[in-house]
């Protein structure tokens, strides 16, 4: 049993163990829960030893097959499960409209109408899982206060249990999942169903029941005639499995519909070469009924029927929702490291590895691009910068375009010896190529702690993830080469190095946006000029090339008007007519200084630029309420009035961009206000430790959607 304090995983419980949970805990527990609340499906979920990752311990209500995506969840994957133990709280899920716009990866591999509510099994100390259930489409789009009542207490109470196992250092034994059954039925029951059987029997139309997997449990002789098979190669199997022309996903999707959303649910099949069937299906919470009669003659629909015994089958949905699950997390990475995180986080728990090595390839040798998993340095120097002409697995299946699977360790060093040397403590790997659009990006590892054999169809499932991984690393790497080349010409818009100023410190510091590549116009820019000097900081309207040249025309123009030796509200006057002139239809928000040492002050002229703060020697922070005038670009007449302010020796000014203070649905008061307490609770420190305080710490700016700048000026006085 393992816990989690905090939030984070504790330690595997101690070697000694005083015994094993007797009665089947979980799965008691779970069906209580379900009958409470009159849910029709359930599943509990235990956190795996030493992983953030949830792993399916017992299923009610459906197969296991429904949500196979999910078997294994990490604690960061956006699902109801793995949320409300984050949250340590009800997630509720009221059908599928809110499905899709809470969980899309969810509503892509369950597109049908169910509500689900998903709670964490959680004391004060600790989180030992989660729970959800599921209730049919006829349930109200609001949980219910005795629902919530209910599902919270037979939470807490077996969180409680858990924990109280836990403490003992009792194991939890393996338990089968829960399916419903008919309840059996006496003598008089036994009558009864031969009677039924008779009457079914006599009906001119066909009847079968299946279970909760899908099997043929009764098939009357008009079913098989239908079908086209005796009723004793029906018995026991999947209709889409032992009749080839159901074999086709759409029509298992149907069967997965009606139990998950508990409604009637039809379609219409050809049974080749030209007869038209209805299947009506009627759910409970132990299976389907299904009615099977022929159907009038249904137009061409656009389908072609592959000739008998021509095409293979198609692959189970489940392995397509496995696919389509793990697509749709893929596409939300934006750099290679997002790529690396997602694939940690997705796809290693669903299939089971515990260790991942994304390699990247770049003049001729692979480079180690993000892995999870490997403990020993030495095993992941072994794979970078090797030459894809090296005798290894990692570069044979990039070269040659297959994937390599190993089901142990002495297979791999049988066909590659130099394995032998590399000891990262895995018995198994699959070997996965990167190619994206026809070209090698790179190879996907995939290791196993334990020997692992690879079945056909998990081969082909781990084939089309690769496929997958591959179109988003290519994806991430044309991003990233954009971004450090984007933000490199910003870069060498702004000062490389700040000058000295006669009485004044200074330090900078400048963040690009965490959202988007494109590159803003935030600028900042100190003048040495005699016999005062000049400080500037703004902020130009847009996230493109052109607002990053035309940060680089206004901060050449404010140096040289500041050079000529114009008054403050003369360089914002002159800035503002240039921009006007050059037609560009952009703003820019901008605030000047004039510092002069000898007396300490300075001069300040505003062009709709957040105001500064002021910190005086004594620690007490104001924000300057400075006279200004209108944005630079909006008015050619426009007047920027000045305002002078007295700096005395250790007073500092925070000059910064309107990134380090705004956010959508943050007031604006708000943000300032928590600016200056950190700004007085910093002390006297150096600039540069100040501005990491104010920029680094601040909660705007880990998820900036703006750029940041920051300009920081202490005086000196005249020393």
């Amino acid at each position: 049993m393992v816990g989690v304090a905090e939030g984070r995983p504790s330690g595997p419980a101690p070697p000694t163990d005083t015994g094993a949970v007797g009665r089947p805990l979980l799965s008691l527990a779970l069906a209580a829960m379900m009958d409470e609340v009159h849910a029709h499906s359930g599943a509990v979920y235990l956190l795996a030893p030493d992983q953030p990752v949830l792993e399916m311990a017992v299923m009610a209500g459906m197969p296991r097959a429904f949500v196979a995506p999910w078997e294994r969840v990490g604690l960061s994957a956006p699902v109801p499960v793995a949320q409300a133990v984050r949250e340590r709280g009800l997630v509720w899920v009221g059908g599928e409209e809110e499905m899709a716009r809470c969980f899309p990866r969810i509503a892509v591999v369950l597109p049908y109408p169910f509500a689900l509510a998903a709670l964490p099994l959680a004391t004060p100390s600790a989180v030992y899982g989660a729970v959800f259930v599921t209730w049919p489409a006829e349930h109200p789009p609001v949980l219910g206060d005795w629902e919530r009542e209910h599902l919270t207490g037979a939470c807490d109470r077996l969180a409680l249990r858990l924990e109280r196992a836990a403490a003992e250092r009792r194991t939890l034994r393996p338990e089968p999942d829960l399916l419903a059954v008919p309840p059996a039925g006496g003598s008089a029951g036994v009558l009864g169903s031969v009677e039924a059987a008779r009457m079914v029997h006599r009906l001119p139309y066909g009847l079968a029941s299946l279970d909760l997997h899908g099997r043929v449990s009764y098939a009357n002789a008009a079913a098989a005639e239908l079908l086209g098979l005796p009723v004793s190669e029906l018995l026991g199997t999947r209709l889409w499995a032992s009749v080839p022309w159901l074999n086709d996903p759409m029509y298992e999707d149907r069967y997965r519909g009606a139990l998950l959303s508990q409604h009637v649910t039809s379609f219409v099949a050809l049974r080749p070469p030209g007869d038209w069937l209805s299947f009506r299906m009627y759910p409970d919470t132990t299976g389907l009924s299904v009615r099977i009669s022929r159907a009038r003659a249904v137009a061409e629909l656009g389908r072609a029927t592959p000739p008998p015994g021509e095409a293979s089958p198609p692959p189970s949905l489940v392995t397509i929702s496995q696919v389509l699950g793990l697509a749709g997390a893929l596409t939300e990475a934006v750099g290679v490291q997002d790529v690396v995180q997602l694939v940690a986080d997705e796809i290693v728990p669903a299939v089971g590895s515990q260790g991942l090595m994304i390699l990247g390839s770049q003049s001729g040798r692979l480079h180690v691009l993000g892995q999870r998993g490997y403990r020993d340095a030495r095993a992941i120097e072994q794979f970078h910068g090797t030459p894809l002409s090296a005798p290894a697995p990692s570069t044979r299946v990039l070269t040659t375009g297959a994937p390599a699977f190993f089901d142990s360790r002495q297979q791999l060093e049988r066909l590659y010896p130099v394995r032998q040397a590399i000891r990262d403590g895995f018995a198994a790997w699959a070997y996965l190529p990167l190619i994206a659009s026809g070209r090698p990006v790179g190879t996907c590892v995939l290791a196993y702690a334990d020997p692992h054999p690879f079945p056909a169809e998990e081969r082909a499932v781990l084939t089309s993830l690769g496929g997958l991984i591959a179109q988003a690393l290519e994806r991430a790497r044309l991003y990233d080469a954009k971004h450090r080349l984007a933000h490199g010409l910003q870069q060498a818009l702004l000062p490389h190095s700040l000058p000295r100023l006669p009485g004044f410190d200074a330090a900078a510091r400048y963040l690009p946006a965490t959202q988007g590549m494109e590159i803003g116009g935030d600028f900042y820019d100190l003048v040495p000029a005699r016999p005062t000097a000049a400080a500037v900081i703004g902020d130009v309207q847009g996230h493109n090339v052109t607002a990053a040249g035309l940060m680089g025309q206004l901060r050449t123009a404010v140096r040289a008007y500041t050079t000529v030796g114009q008054e403050p509200q003369d360089v914002m006057r002159s800035t503002n007519g240039l921009l006007m002139d050059l037609g560009v239809e952009l703003f820019a928000s901008c605030l000047y200084l004039r510092l002069d040492a000898a007396d300490g002050s300075a001069v300040m002229s505003r062009a709709g630029h957040p105001p500064p703060l002021l910190r005086r020697p004594d620690g007490r922070v104001r924000v300057l309420d400075l006279a200004g005038g209108p944005l630079l670009g909006i008015d050619p007449a426009a007047t920027y009035p000045t305002t002078r302010v007295d700096l005395a020796p250790g007073s500092v000014l925070v000059l910064y961009t309107d990134g380090l203070v705004e956010t959508p649905g943050a007031d604006i008061e708000d943000a300032l206000a928590e600016l200056g307490q950190r700004l007085g609770a910093a002390g006297d420190v150096p600039l540069s430790q100040l501005a990491h305080v104010l920029v680094e710490q601040s909660a705007v700016v880990r998820e900036r959607i703006d750029d940041v700048a920051v300009l920081l000026l202490r005086a000196r006085g005249n020393r």
